[in-house]
């Protein structure tokens, strides 16, 4: 930044992206022919054009980490999650419903951290017979043990009609406007607090 700017309070472009917060939309599934990579490009595209935050997918079948408590830890992809966690500022989670709940990756990835987790803001965004309402609110409760601020809304897509044939994703343009309300909360709530961290 340049003296006038430094005078007047302006800054660059470079520097305004430095300063806004990391947002990790995280896609919770692994299997084969799995959805929430559509879905998770959906929102980021959305949250993109808000030029708000940084947005990033973050897919946490790329870690390849084990099933919990059935290694001595140290596989990379271990560390490599918890230093891409700590690097974000507040998520999105991608939430599909299976037997009432999360996935079990899901689970697991959430296991695999602690403090780097901790004192930040989370959205969900689930999908399901039933919107995935029950697996985001088995979600919540986890998040709230690891301090995870959820924000309340909550998109929730239906598997009959934001989904062609159930694997293609094709979601109806009322969701637009939660899913706007729930980034705002989620920005508001991480900008606050960062600044416990």
């Amino acid at each position: 930044m340049g003296f006038l700017g430094r005078l007047f309070g302006e800054s660059t472009k470079e520097e305004k992206t430095m300063t806004k917060l990391n947002i990790g939309i995280i896609l919770g599934s692994t299997r084969q022919g799995r959805v929430s990579p559509q879905v998770g490009e959906w929102v980021k595209g959305i949250a993109d054009k808000r030029g708000d935050a940084n947005y990033e997918i973050v897919d946490i079948a790329d870690f390849n980490l084990p099933f919990l408590g059935t290694t001595d830890g140290s596989e990379p992809g271990i560390a490599q999650w918890n230093t891409k966690l700590a690097e974000l500022d507040g998520f999105v989670f991608i939430v599909q419903e299976y037997n009432h709940s999360i996935t079990g990756a899901l689970k697991n990835a959430l296991d695999f951290a602690r403090e780097a987790w901790n004192n930040k803001a989370a959205g969900i965004v689930s999908y399901g017979s039933t919107g995935g309402a029950r697996a985001a609110e088995h979600l919540r409760g986890i998040l709230g043990e690891l301090k995870v601020a959820d924000v309340r809304t909550h998109p929730t897509l239906s598997l009959f009609t934001d989904f062609e044939n159930g694997s293609v994703f094709k979601p109806a343009e009322l969701h637009l406007t939660n899913v706007n309300a729930m980034l705002d909360e989620v920005n508001q709530w991480s900008g606050a607090l960062k600044t416990i961290r």
